[in-house]
């Protein structure tokens, strides 16, 4: 299935005033919670631009504070020492890490899963890789003192839920502590060289890179240290959860047998020439492929709908969690062309034709991208 094909790509409903300054490739897909997918064509720097970064929330988006200094992280638990720590302080005690990483919503691809599942109808754009700036996660763990017995983090932010009549938090995931403990994971107050914008968790947020974006908290106010899994809003039986083995559509729903979804699968994406471009018969392409927590291998690209493949040239990413950019020349004859993308992990994973492996919340479709381009 074709991007522009899908159902409702590239809709616009009334943009949200969250939505200021965004490039208007960056279109609607939720309306509450406010949800903004990028088209592929946008997310052709290799730093993702803020304005083209793509929205996704679970409840209201927080109203900036007046003070961001005094903004309070709060560590608790399975520590030492519990800590209530502002900003500000934080800003001061530890080391600043500017890092490029990705951050993909756990349903990226989820319009491809056939028949349709649950969830936003995510087509391949619920990515971006942005560079972002904070202090590691594990520093401030750290200064806390984390027990033996610590195992597992639960993450709190000040995201109002939706309906005031039921103001429980709209989402608490959390990430086993080895994640959390990874030089990687990091608190981050900036994207892109600037102070975070409300909608993306102005003052304060997770990145853990490489797993769905839903562990990365916005607006993030508490992290609990815990003996267990988190029991969190949305660390139910139902959600960001996956199969441990393949079912079908049809089966019987048993949650003993899901595991947390937690590294997100292989995927690639064309990200220029753009869908029904008018190309060259010498087309130049570029894109971007990234595998979660391991790093990309290859790159092939179709000409011929998956009947034969011919290598991309890579780029080698600029550290751990970046994505890995490509390019390739093709030679096309007069006409309309489909373009094909697959990507490969370092483990021999590749993208499939199809999205494979549904499941009832439709996690993890990583399908070959697919683009028309027309010669003359």
């Amino acid at each position: 299935m074709n991007e522009q094909n899908a159902k409702g790509a590239f809709s616009h409903a009334e943009r949200d005033p969250a939505l200021a300054g965004k490039d208007p490739r960056v279109y609607v897909i939720g309306e509450n919670p406010l949800v903004a997918e990028t088209r592929p064509d946008a997310l052709d720097d290799d730093t993702t631009p803020t304005e083209k970064f793509f929205v996704r929330n679970n409840g209201k988006v927080v109203s900036p504070t007046d003070d961001p200094p005094r903004w309070t992280l709060s560590i608790d638990g399975e520590v030492e020492n519990a800590l209530a720590l502002p900003l500000g302080e934080i800003r001061q005690k530890f080391t600043h890490v500017t890092q490029r990483m990705m951050l993909e919503c756990g349903g990226n691809g989820r319009a491809f899963f056939s028949p349709e599942t649950k969830g936003v109808q995510w087509h391949h754009g619920g990515a971006g890789c942005a560079e972002w700036t904070g202090v590691r996660l594990r520093d401030v763990l750290a200064a806390a003192g984390l027990k033996e017995t610590a195992r597992f983090t639960g993450h709190f932010g000040a995201d109002p839920a939706l309906d005031a009549e039921h103001p429980s938090p709209p989402i608490s995931r959390g990430i086993p502590i080895a994640k959390a403990m990874d030089e990687n994971t990091l608190l981050v107050f900036a994207m892109n060289g600037e102070d975070l914008l409300p909608v993306h968790g102005f003052p304060l947020r997770l990145v853990v890179p490489g797993w769905a974006g839903s562990v990365s908290h916005k607006w993030l106010t508490r992290i609990l240290i815990r003996k267990d899994r988190h029991d969190g809003t949305l660390m139910d039986p139902w959600h960001y959860r996956v199969p441990a083995s393949p079912m079908n559509y049809g089966d019987k729903f048993d949650p003993t047998k899901f595991v947390d979804l937690e590294a997100m699968p292989v995927r690639s994406i064309i990200t220029s020439p753009a869908q029904g471009a008018r190309v060259a018969a010498a087309c130049s392409l570029r894109g971007a492929a990234w595998a979660g927590d391991r790093p990309v291998r290859q790159v092939e690209i179709s000409k011929d709908k998956g009947a034969s493949w011919q290598q991309a040239g890579l780029s080698a990413p600029k550290n751990p969690y970046d994505w890995t950019r490509f390019t390739a020349q093709v030679t096309l004859s007069p006409g309309t062309h489909e373009l094909w993308s697959r990507a490969t992990d370092s483990e021999g994973n590749a993208q499939p034709e199809e999205a494979r492996g549904w499941n009832p919340q439709g996690y993890c479709a990583n399908p070959v991208h697919k683009i028309e381009v027309t010669v003359g």
